[in-house]
């Protein structure tokens, strides 16, 4: 049930300069800054709309919305005005813009406060800085198996990467093993045919004086795993998990972990310290939005409490020393918890998402937003703008390398390395050796 929206600001702008900044809801949902007369990027079908935006959001048409966060610059040289969340973790306001003539009508459903600054970026850092949140530690280099082999990874595809870092004599700290080892969304212990040893596949990775990394969604389950099969009472009650695409993902609906049945925290607690004791040292959890979805848990919290509680169930299992990476996630719900958070949507081997929505897979989504977000590097965490791809079947990848590299984030390589030319080695050495954070 949300508030209705109460009138907070009326300003005078320039339709030709003014810009508008709507922050989505979590990392995937499209965050920038537009011109008034842009159309915003909204979701393109229901789907979408609960996997990438916030569900059960609709925004007008001729509006524009920020979650928690928006700014506007009107274009006449007066300062750039910031309306955010009081309390960012607790409760996340809907903030809406609409120009009538040459006014800029603002509301909100729930509390937010106004800051001024003098453009988007620093309006937003000030406010960002102003949180009071711990300078986040630098993140390790990483390669990552998704997007060259996506869930069809082999143990022999990691094994066969490990040696050619070696023989390329490339920087990476960390080999994160992505999606596919697992046999099911929820049964995260249980190996696919493709695996035989998840602490073997570690022990490989350190023996060569690298760190072993591993992906999960914590908060999804797949309704034919052993899990869902054999603990319904487990999951969250009158919720739609969205679906992903088949082929890259399950192609499936998708049901939600309730953290706040105390077996289901115990089990989630078990499957990371497990791999914590396994070796696994930094983890990727993604698909962090089902966490936060409304629906009916055991316990009576609000979704957002349910969130961050069970983000720090898996804080506490793998300890402080572990590298944690958010993705998918929402954005406030989420000070506070992660090392470094995906900023962006994914990128791709192609340049255009699939249809005109820029929640979707493709490197100009993922630019857009990632420059939209830069304000939040090495504020609320390390910002991860998403995976290099240096090999020469991508398309513009040395634009994709530039912006990656721009960043100064989270630097991954998601190649098969043996696929890289001499250009390809040359960049993804570059970027990974170092930059500046």
């Amino acid at each position: 049930m949300h508030n209705p929206f109460t009138p907070i600001a009326s300003l005078p702008v320039n339709p030709r300069t003014a810009r508008v900044h709507e922050e989505g809801w979590q990392s995937w949902s499209p965050s920038g800054a537009y011109a008034l007369g842009d159309k915003p990027y909204r979701p393109t079908n229901d789907n979408w709309a609960t996997v990438c935006y916030r569900p059960g959001v609709t925004v007008p048409e001729d509006t524009f919305q920020g979650e928690g966060l928006l700014a506007l610059d009107p274009g006449d040289g007066t300062p750039v005005r910031l309306w955010a969340a009081v309390e960012p973790t607790r409760e996340v306001p809907s903030i809406r813009l609409v120009v009538t003539a040459d006014r800029a009508e603002v509301s909100a459903d729930g509390p937010v406060k106004e800051w001024t600054g003098t453009d988007i970026q620093s309006v937003l850092a000030d406010w960002a800085s102003g949180l009071g949140l711990q300078a986040p530690r630098p993140a390790p280099s990483v390669w990552c198996s998704w997007y060259e082999y996506f869930t069809a990874v082999t143990e022999e595809d990691i094994h066969e990467n490990l040696r050619a870092m070696d023989t390329l004599d490339l920087p990476i700290d960390v080999v994160q093993i992505d999606d596919g080892y697992q046999k099911a969304l929820g049964d995260w212990l249980t190996l696919s045919g493709r695996f035989r040893s998840r602490a073997g596949i570690a022990d490989a990775i350190r023996a060569r004086g690298r760190r072993a990394g591993i992906w999960t969604a914590p908060f999804l389950v797949d309704p034919a795993s052993d899990l869902a099969a054999e603990h319904p009472d487990w999951l969250v009650r009158d919720v739609d998990g969205g679906f992903t695409h088949a082929g890259r993902n399950w192609g499936h609906d998708l049901r939600v972990l309730d953290t706040t049945h105390p077996a289901a925290a115990a089990y989630l607690t078990s499957v990371f310290t497990t791999l914590r004791a396994e070796g696994f040292d930094y983890f990727k959890v993604d698909f962090l939005y089902a966490g936060a979805l409304d629906g009916v848990r055991h316990a009576r919290v609000d979704a957002l409490q349910a969130y961050r509680s069970g983000i720090e169930l898996i804080r506490e299992a793998i300890g402080p020393e572990a590298y944690l990476l958010g993705c998918g996630a929402p954005m406030l719900p989420s000070l506070g918890l992660f090392d470094a958070m995906r900023v962006s949507p994914d990128t791709a081997p192609h340049r255009r998402p699939e249809a005109d929505d820029y929640s979707q897979p493709g490197q100009d989504p993922a630019e857009f937003t990632g420059v939209g977000r830069q304000w939040q590097h090495c504020r609320l965490w390390i910002n991860d703008p998403d995976c290099l791809m240096a090999r020469p079947a991508v398309e513009t990848r040395e634009r994709w390398a530039a912006h990656v590299e721009a960043t100064g984030g989270l630097m991954a390589s998601s190649d098969r390395l043996l696929s890289l030319d001499e250009w390809g080695v040359t960049t993804t050495r570059r970027l990974l050796s170092g930059v500046d954070q």
